[in-house]
Order: structure tokens, then sequence, then C-alpha cells
């Protein structure tokens, strides 16, 4: 066992040397966590198991080779000059400058090219691509890497990766299969390389989307110097919020002292595979991944439901509250125009429409050069009605993880706050709620497995903690301190995103309106350092796929997830990924808006049917 943790610290040495001497900076600051990440000179790395195999090994040093290209290669001045501001543009652009530094990597360091493809198999894996079926199962973004991977570094594509850039291979090519060779050539030019991005972007119809959004939103063109200042400090707050909180995480684990039981519980391990699936019981609470290992929580004796005014004292809440209101007031002109916007937009679906091409009512102006031509064409006029608006529910789940620690919560509680006072004065009921575990590496079910002797596969060993913020029928008024209470110091610890989903959703399935709607914003996959230290690496993010599977199929709640800096399109079919986490308010409001109207569409399309 003591061998195992030597070779893992020589590992973490070698690698972060390694690293160092590969991007040319000797200030990379290496942590290991959940996910790699690049923040600055701040790097972090998939945590190594200790009984490391030589995947693991090839995948790791992968991961790492890839973020000290990114250091090497990339310049974030010229990438954010050149990076477009629509969503689904900007996926792609960043896929394909990812693309470019990781060929330039493997050019220069040819050793380095067989790490590159054993990282790159294993985020094939995790985004399942050998389950895609369909082209709306894998976002655009994720297959323009693919087929750029294979066209700019020569990399002959997995099996997986090949079965989800199949569904898109021909319509791809046929856009922007030429475009590729004027890639290549401009490869080692970041400037260059990114205005042929450009002209790609622009083949997939995306940058003109791009402006039709910046033209309704009037919002880059107010203040481009403030803008560009406010982006350099948040950068600024960014790298060291997440210095900071890797290394409180790292403080708050030497607290616990328990390596030794820890790599007792790693020694175990291997002994995983011993629970047998539960094809029904999975199918019913989670979706169904007939071939994965059950889950199962070892005890949830106790895990905790409280309502947020419990968790804090009257006074430190409204000195949060203070707090929150004072970053509020910097994004109240941004956030507040786009929610007066939505407001519009909803309470014009509440008040009227008019239906059009009618044989009688009022005489509609557009259509007036058909009576001029025509005095008997009928089908000229217009009435005006009311239209039937369901109502509807929203449900705001919040990732209260150690990794949001910083600017991200505090724009999600801003968020959070504005969007609560936009739709409460639409008559939309709005829920907001928080998910995080009562501890660090594991609570009380963690001590009750130590003391009945560690049984082998004992699934979740953390205590969970649900926090509500405020419920659906309570006014935004009397809830808004407990908002704050998401800047609190110490409250913010592991997440498990599974068992969270299944609460939020099993709370808005409860309520009487009509429409529901489950929005999720989270930072990064389910983490908890004491579930996965004996139970499989992938076992919370797989019980996570298949709750997300299960509301998506069978499930009438309409869900949408946005990710802050982490990909959660992989997880979700309605999803969109953030950089920066000022953005949050806006895209908010845009996927809301977006629901809406997808549900006016289908009301139509229902009608239409109907008709015929």
């Amino acid at each position: 066992m003591a061998s195992d943790e030597n070779n893992v610290e020589n590992f973490r040495q070698v690698t972060a040397a390694t690293m160092r001497a590969i991007s040319e900076c000797d200030e990379i600051q290496l942590t290991f966590g959940s996910e790699a990440r690049l923040v600055g000179t701040n790097a972090r790395l998939p945590a190594p198991p200790r009984d490391m195999k030589e995947e693991d090994v090839a995948h790791l040093r992968g991961e790492a080779d890839a973020l000290a290209f990114r250091m090497k290669y990339h310049d974030a001045d010229v990438h954010k000059k050149f990076a477009p501001a629509a969503t689904d543009a900007r996926a792609v652009f960043e896929a394909m400058e990812q693309v470019r530094v990781e060929a330039l990597g493997a050019k220069e360091f040819k050793g380095c090219k067989q790490n590159l493809s054993a990282a790159f198999k294993e985020r094939c894996e995790a985004a399942s691509y050998h389950r895609v079926s369909d082209q709306e199962d894998v976002s655009l973004a994720e297959v323009v890497g693919l087929l750029s991977r294979e066209q700019l570094m020569g990399e002959e594509l997995s099996g997986s990766a090949q079965n989800a850039l199949g569904y898109w291979r021909n319509w791809l090519e046929a856009r922007i299969g030429s475009d590729f060779s004027e890639l290549e050539n401009n490869i080692d030019d970041q400037e260059a390389f990114a205005h042929t991005i450009d002209k790609l972007l622009v083949h997939l119809d995306l940058l003109d989307l791009e402006d039709e959004s910046d033209g309704d939103e009037q919002m880059s063109e107010e203040t481009p110097e403030e803008q560009d200042s406010d982006d350099s400090e948040d950068e600024s707050e960014a790298s060291e919020s997440a210095e900071s909180s890797e290394g409180d995480d790292e403080m708050d684990d030497q607290d616990q002292e328990e390596g030794p039981e820890q790599s007792e519980d790693d020694s175990m391990s291997g002994e995983e595979d011993e629970d047998l699936p539960d094809s029904d019981r999975r199918r019913q609470q989670q979706g169904g991944e007939g071939n994965q290992v059950k889950y199962r929580a070892y005890s949830s004796e106790y895990d905790e439901e409280i309502d947020a005014l419990e968790l804090c004292e009257v006074e430190e809440l409204s000195r949060l509250r203070q707090h929150l209101d004072q970053q509020l007031s910097h994004l109240q002109g941004i956030i507040g125009r786009l929610a007066n916007r939505l407001q519009r937009r909803l309470m014009a679906k509440q008040s009227r429409s008019w239906e059009f091409d009618l044989d009688e009512g009022m005489l509609d102006a557009a259509r007036l050069t058909r009576v001029v031509i025509d005095p008997t064409h009928a089908l000229s006029y217009k009435m005006e009605h009311e239209t039937e608006f369901r109502d509807t529910v929203v449900s705001l789940l919040i990732d209260n993880s150690g990794s949001m620690r910083g600017r991200p919560i505090a724009v999600a509680a801003m968020s959070a706050d504005i969007l609560a006072r936009t739709l409460e004065r639409c008559g939309v009921k709005v829920e907001i709620l928080g998910f995080t575990t009562r501890a660090w590496k594991g609570g009380q079910a963690r001590e009750k497995w130590l003391a009945d002797g560690k049984p082998a596969g004992p699934g979740r060993l953390n205590d969970l903690r649900h926090i509500i913020y405020k419920a659906a029928d309570a006014p935004y008024r009397r809830a808004r301190k407990s908002l704050g209470l998401m800047l609190r110091e110490g409250l913010l610890k592991e997440n498990i995103d599974g068992e969270a989903l299944l609460w939020a959703h099993s709370r808005i399935v409860a309520r009487p309106e009509q429409r529901k709607i489950l929005m999720v914003i989270s930072d990064g996959a389910p983490v908890d350092d004491s579930t996965l230290s004996v139970n499989p690496g992938n076992y919370l993010e797989n019980h996570l796929r298949s709750v997300i599977e299960w509301i998506e199929t069978r499930s009438a709640v309409d869900i949408v997830a946005i990710g802050i800096g982490h990909d959660v399109t992989r997880y979700y079919r309605r999803a969109v990924t953030l950089m920066d986490a000022e953005q949050l308010g806006g895209t908010m409001m845009d996927s809301l808006a977006e629901l809406f109207d997808d549900d006016e569409k289908k009301k139509t399309s229902r009608g239409r049917n109907r008709a015929a």
C-alpha cells in the first residue's frame, strides 16, 4: 500500500515537472481533482487512482500534455479578440483551437502523440459516443472537433468517435470540407487560423445567427472599453478563485485526517464488480443502464433536506444578503434589460394574439394589395383573441459544490435573484434549490460503513444536503434573504448530481401547474471522494446520465442545463456551456424564452395537425 502511494506521488511530481518543461512556464501550479482544467497558470488534472494501470498513466499524461500545449501555443488575448459571442459558434471555435494546439504539440513532441490519443479515447468513452444513434445525440461543436482532429492531426478516430461523426460527416464535408486545407496552412498562426475558423462558421450558418443575436441584445456595442476592463478583472478573479478553491479543498481534506483509512478503502476498488445490476428497479428509478453497477446509498439516514433559513443566523444572513445586493448593482443594468425583455415576451403571450387570413373581422392592412387586385378576394381580415398560456412553474437547481466557490456561485445567486423577480411579475412560480453534501470526504454514512467492517460495493458514502432557498409558493420578498446563503463560506462542499436531480424532479412533479421546467446550473461532473474511492470511477457520472435519460425520455418535465466552464452538452440534450460566469444571466433568460417559444410552436403544430 505504501508502495502504491509512493508511485502516485512520484507520478504527480514527474507530471508537474514535464508540464513545466513542455510549456516553458515555471509558474504552472498543478493540482488534482475531478477533471482537467486550466485557469491562467493553475492546472488541474483528474486524480490518479492508487492502483494505476498502464492505460490510466497514458490518458493522464495525455491530459497533462494537452494543458501544457495550451500554455505553449495558445495566446489568450488573440483568442479573446476573435472568439465569437454566440454560444454555438464559440463552442465550435473553442473545440478547433484545442485541436490546433494539440496538433502543434504532436508535431513538435512526437512522443506525446500517443498520450494525446489515449486521453482522446478516454474522453470519447466518457461522452458515450458509442451510444449515439442520431444527429441530436451529439452537438455540432463535438463533431466539428472530431472532424478537425481527423483532418489536422491525421489521427484515425476510434470506433465510437467514428460512430458519432458518421451521422454528420456527409453534411459537414459538403459545407466545410474545403476549409481544412487553409486551416492546415495557417495552423502555426493563431490569428490567421481564427480568421479561417470565421469562414468555416459562416459556412455552418453560425455567424449569421450570432449577428442576429448581437443586434437583438444591443449590449456589446454600448461600453466596449468597460467590457474589456470587466473581462480582464473577471479573468483575474477566476484565477484567484480557482487557486483558493483548490487550496481550500486540500486543507479541508487534510482536516479530515482520513489518509490511512482512504488508502485501505482504495485497495478494495477491485471488488466493486461484485454488484450486479437490478434492471427493473434501476429502470424505474434511473432510466435504466442495464449493464452498469446498481446505484445505491449505503445509508440515507443522515441525508438532509433543509430550508436555507435554518442553516444560518439571521444577522449573518442579512450581512450575506447585503453583500449580494452590492454585487447585484454591477450587473443590474445588463441582466435587468434581459429580464425586462423576457417579461415583455411572456406578458405578450399571456395577453393577446392575432389570427390572420380570415373571411371576416378587421381588415388586415398588410393585405390591402389583395383587395385592390381582387375586391372579392376572401381571407383578407384578421381577428384579435386571447391566447392560452399554460400555468408554468420553473425550478432552478444550482450546484453548491466547492468548485463553484468565488465568482461562479456569486453570479448564480444574482441570476437566480433576478430570475425569481422577473418570473414572479409574469405570474410564473419559481423554486430555487441547491445541492451539496454535509461534509468533505464522507460524513456519518461513511462512519457507519467503517463501523460495519467496510463491506464491498457500499455505494454512496456521503450525507446529502439539499437546500431550499425559495419554495415555489413563497413570494420573492420573503425568500430574498435566503439567496444570500450561497455566498457563505463553508457551505459549498461536494456534489452528487444524480440524486439532486431526482429530488428536484420529485418536487416539481408534485406541483399542480401544467407546464414544468427544470433548469440545472453546474460547473462540473459529480464528485464525491468518499464514494469514488471505493466504487467505480464513473459511478456517480453513470447514475447522473441514467437520471437525465429517464427525465428526458419519460417525464413531462422540460429540463435544460447550463454548464459554467464545463461541457454539459454530453449529458443533457438541451444544454449550453458558458466559458464565463458573467454570461449566466443572459443565457438563463434566453433559454427560458426558447422554452416558451417551443411550447407555442408545439401548440401551433398540434392545431394545424388537427385541422388537417
